[in-house]
């Protein structure tokens, strides 16, 4: 065993359960499928078990028909899906538990109708006020937590992790705010803690004694919800009483949702400082939470005593080797989570879970990139376009054996990343451009910079393959378009201050005065950025966008809560909604309501313009005809996010040796 990870390494006892090592991926939804457990999900869990993980804690399961989610334990039915699972796994000792679910006022039922919870207040976000449960139906839902770990026991799970925190079904019993009940199940600390511990007693009735049982708990960000002294002392009876095995600390509820998964505008470890109070004197086992991604991070934990384990799931989503990788002195080739939330987040509101990073996910069985081999005829292959798309096309190439040269017009790889990793809390996107030039000088391909070719000069090195990945370019403010309107031309009044967002960041750009508008077009973190970079420089905002809502292509992945509540206490922020620029003068700006005809004037000594940006695809169309086996990735193909330069980039050049791939991706 290396000393440099000693503890990480080291087996810990939980219960009855040895688990080989300090590192857990914690229950998180995958959305994979609805009900059962199914291939996708067997081949993503075996994927992380090779890579070295000690314990998987399944995501969330359903315990009873009041409230579903992902995962269902309510039959029989899920019990042999599980078993295949186990039998999967079980060759790599890795060791799995389930969570078991309920998600009270939160989740509807599955027909649409209304919740079982503690009494009929809704959530923040319930779509209807749920059922206050009857002490019938409390003693009902009681055995259904039993019922269900019965049935992992039998598929050979090796234990159960109780969900008791972030504001689902139980928390909302535990909460002294939401737990207005006047009978035996409200109250009183004992009486909120009662639902709690009668489904902990009667699962351990229902379970082997080889079978692990813990929670997972925390506060609310709001003590008033649910406070971190109340939730330490619950943890501390249960264990007194000997009803848990360990306990996951996990902090925030639906009132800060953000706090369970904070993003790159969080340190590593964020939620140390209130797991330390949550978990005081507790002797069980502790799993801690919170961006860690390195085990040099874990390692630094254990040794403080911070915990007895430490989760790894976004980090194992990025890269499943991740362990493999660190233990044999490898770091510098595993792949880094960015914490972006957009895949692993964002996705679960598009359909399922994915990964900005690492485009394989929830695609292993095809995908996983130890199924790449080398071509036995290895392809001459040329991507124009240094960006993440060309470099990861680059690299995947390269991994196949082909030999590839990566041609970048500017004098730097990384494309438009290196404007966006200079925006406020965002610079951890660069971390995945760092690791993608590392990956691409590692792998052999020959990188030209400062290089401009046109497509003479791409078809005289005699290529087999071409990926063109030649990124976009701002359209400038006079070619300037809103799309929510675009026969409206906007007035600009000369000597009006208005510059773009890419002028913003490089600092190509005036005075900007003591007002600004940022006009948001695209609803992404660009116009968040560059509101909270005028903000830091005391400057007023006034954010306006076509939207009907904050930048909402990032609202589903946390971060723009947390902008938020940055913004206000920065200083005079305020949103303008669904509106539309009418005339940008000097000194302020015209905006009216789309569906409105009254203008309203908006204080502006500056007006930044966030807008699409115009694809480079000239090359591709002239090498369209021209012989070779071309694709078009990235912003070159349509200026997006990017997941999806990642996606296309890495499908492109799977597809030089599959051509079957293209039809994951190419849809044009």
């Amino acid at each position: 065993m290396t000393t440099k990870y000693r503890l990480t390494l080291s087996p810990l006892q939980i219960g009855p359960v040895t688990i080989p090592n300090r590192l857990v991926r914690t229950a998180h939804a995958t959305l994979f499928s609805r009900g059962q457990v199914n291939d996708t999900h067997i081949d993503y869990h075996l994927e992380r078990a090779r890579g070295g993980i000690g314990l998987t804690i399944l995501e969330g399961a359903s315990v009873h028909r009041s409230s579903t989610f992902s995962l269902s334990l309510t039959d029989d039915t899920g019990i042999e899906p599980l078993r295949r699972l186990v039998e999967a796994i079980q060759p790599t000792g890795m060791k799995l538990f389930q969570q078991l679910w309920h998600g009270g006022a939160v989740e509807p039922a599955p027909n649409g109708g209304p919740p079982w919870s503690v009494t009929s207040l809704p959530g923040r976000y319930s779509r209807m006020p749920p059922i206050a449960m009857s002490t019938k139906q409390i003693a009902e839902l009681i055995h259904a937590y039993g019922s269900a770990a019965a049935r992992l026991a039998k598929a050979g799970i090796d234990g159960a992790e109780v969900l008791a925190g972030n504001g689902y079904l139980i928390s909302q019993f535990l909460s002294p705010s939401l737990n207005t009940r006047g009978d035996a199940y409200g109250g009183s600390f004992e009486n909120r803690l009662r639902f709690l511990e009668e489904l902990l007693s009667d699962i351990r009735a229902s379970v082997p004694s080889s079978f692990a049982l813990g929670v997972r708990m925390g506060a609310s960000s709001d003590p008033a919800i649910l406070a971190t002294e109340e939730v330490n002392a619950a943890i501390l009876q249960l264990q007194a009483k000997r009803l848990i095995d360990f306990v996951n600390i996990s902090q925030g509820d639906y009132y800060l949702h953000v706090e369970r998964y904070a993003a790159m505008d969080r340190p590593v470890g964020y939620q140390l400082e209130a797991f330390r109070e949550v978990g005081r004197d507790v002797t069980v086992p502790r799993i801690v939470v919170g961006r860690f991604g390195t085990l040099d991070d874990v390692e630094q934990t254990l040794r403080a005593g911070d915990a007895e384990m430490v989760n790894l799931v976004r980090a194992t989503i990025a890269d499943p080797y991740l362990v493999q990788k660190e233990v044999e002195g490898r770091s510098l080739e595993v792949r880094p989570c960015i914490a972006c939330n957009q895949g692993c987040i964002g996705g679960l509101f598009s359909g399922r879970m994915s990964c900005t990073a690492n485009p394989t996910v929830g695609y292993e069985s095809t995908l996983a990139e130890r199924l790449i081999t080398r071509a036995g005829t290895p392809k001459s292959v040329v991507v124009v376009g240094g960006g993440p798309a060309g470099m990861e096309a680059a690299r995947v190439a390269a991994l196949s054996g082909h030999d590839v040269t990566l041609l970048e017009a500017s004098a730097d790889l990384g494309g438009q990343i290196n404007l966006a990793k200079h925006l406020p809390k965002n610079h951890g996107i660069g971390d995945l451009t760092n690791w993608l030039e590392r990956e691409v000088f590692r792998l052999g391909v020959k990188v030209r910079l400062s290089t401009y070719v046109d497509a003479s000069e791409v078809l005289a090195m005699q290529p087999d393959v071409v990926i063109v990945a030649t990124g976009s370019m701002s359209p400038g403010i006079e070619a300037f378009v809103q799309t929510a309107a675009p026969q409206l031309k906007v007035k600009i009044e000369h000597g009006a201050h208005v510059i773009t967002s890419e002028d913003l960041v490089t600092a190509a750009h005036g005075v900007l005065g003591k007002s600004t508008v940022v006009f948001d077009d695209i609803g992404h973190y660009e116009a968040i950025g560059c509101c909270e970079m005028l903000l830091e420089q005391g400057l007023d905002v006034t954010y306006v966008t076509r939207h009907t809502s904050f930048a909402p292509e990032i609202d589903k992945t946390g971060r723009t809560q947390s902008a938020l509540r940055r913004f206000y206490a920065l200083g005079n922020f305020r949103i303008l909604t669904s509106s539309l620029l009418l005339e940008i003068k000097k000194g302020v700006v015209d905006v009216r309501p789309i569906d409105g005809f009254h203008p309203k004037s908006v204080p502006a000594d500056t007006t930044v313009l966030v807008s699409y940006r115009e694809p480079l695809r000239e090359l591709w169309g002239d090498l369209a005809e021209a012989g070779p086996q071309v694709y078009v990735v990235g912003d070159a193909l349509s200026p997006r996010d990017l997941v999806w330069a990642m996606r296309e980039g890495h499908l492109s050049a799977r597809s030089i040796d599959d051509r079957s791939i293209e039809a994951m991706w190419i849809n044009m």
